[in-house]
């Protein structure tokens, strides 16, 4: 474990040119065109997170030997709502589980092809199971926020793994198809009422590609990141730079072009956009959820 280094007046050395040209190189594939000041200390965990792409093509070999237990032990290391640890995660490695799961999210060979898919879970059967056992009931199980806090904690424990496998040099990505048949994928897996499927993750070494996977633009913070108080102005050449270092990253990638107004208006304009996952309020009644 490194130790801590004291400086001089407690201030930090200046960030070496080396350093200083990776973490410039970071912010800007991160923000394209959008100018981000590096800070004054830089170190592996910005790295690793700014360097966060998605994987859909693995090797075939099998994780290292703990890797798997050591990036469930990240997860498990998140932020929890009132240390209810309301999620679960199921390991999925076998292959015609893979494929099967592969065919309800969507056809996506890529969880076939990962050598891991793990499987996060909204999971209030536990708390549910403990209740019972002492005589008692979970009826706050019965109402809306204690599925959002299952979600949740689901959401951040899988942050944690993405964060924890990538510093092992492992990639992943997520994979939200995995909601398309909520009933079909806990028959799949076994899972008692109150669980819900709420992503899947391939994990695994990443394959070479003939166009290596790069960094995808996000939004720029203008629009992001408010202070004190939300504003809900959008300046359209803001917009319009982002549209445009968008396709510029697909061009890259060989992707096809297309702006990111676009793409989000079609998105959330159409119900037909959710495939399935429109009817996810009647699955998650189905699947013991009460949702009041």
């Amino acid at each position: 474990m490194t130790e801590a280094v004291a400086f001089k007046d407690d201030v930090p050395p200046p960030v070496a040119p080396e350093v200083l040209r990776e973490a410039t190189d970071l912010l800007r594939a991160r923000y394209g065109s959008q100018t981000i000041a590096v800070p004054d200390q830089w170190n592996d965990t910005l790295s690793i997170l700014l360097s966060h792409r998605s994987v859909r093509a693995y090797l075939p070999e099998p994780l290292p030997p703990g890797a798997l237990e050591t990036i469930i032990a990240a997860a498990q290391s998140a932020a929890t709502s009132s240390n209810l640890q309301a999620w679960s995660v199921i390991a999925v490695e076998d292959k015609g589980c893979k494929a099967r799961l592969a065919t309800l999210a969507g056809r996506q060979k890529h969880i076939e092809q990962a050598p891991l898919f793990l499987v996060f879970l909204a999971d209030l059967a536990r708390l549910d199971k403990i209740a019972e056992d002492q005589g008692g009931r979970a009826g706050a199980h019965d109402y809306l926020e204690s599925f959002v806090i299952g979600v949740i904690d689901a959401a951040l424990a899988a942050q944690n793994a993405v964060v924890a496998l990538e510093s092992l040099g492992l990639g992943s990505v997520y994979i939200g198809g995995i909601r398309n048949h909520p009933e079909e994928v806990a028959a799949e897996l076994g899972l008692p009422k109150n669980v819900l499927a709420v992503f899947g993750l391939c994990v695994g070494t990443p394959a070479a590609l003939p166009i290596p996977s790069g960094i995808k633009p996000r939004l720029p913070q203008r629009l992001v990141l408010h202070r004190e108080r939300y504003d809900e102005a959008i300046a359209p050449d803001v917009l319009a730079d982002y549209n445009r270092d968008l396709r510029e990253f697909q061009k890259q990638q060989g992707m096809g072009e297309a702006d990111w107004t676009q793409q989000a208006v079609d998105r959330m304009t159409s119900v037909d956009a959710l495939k399935s996952r429109g009817r996810l309020t009647e699955a998650l009644r189905t699947l013991g959820f009460g949702l009041r």
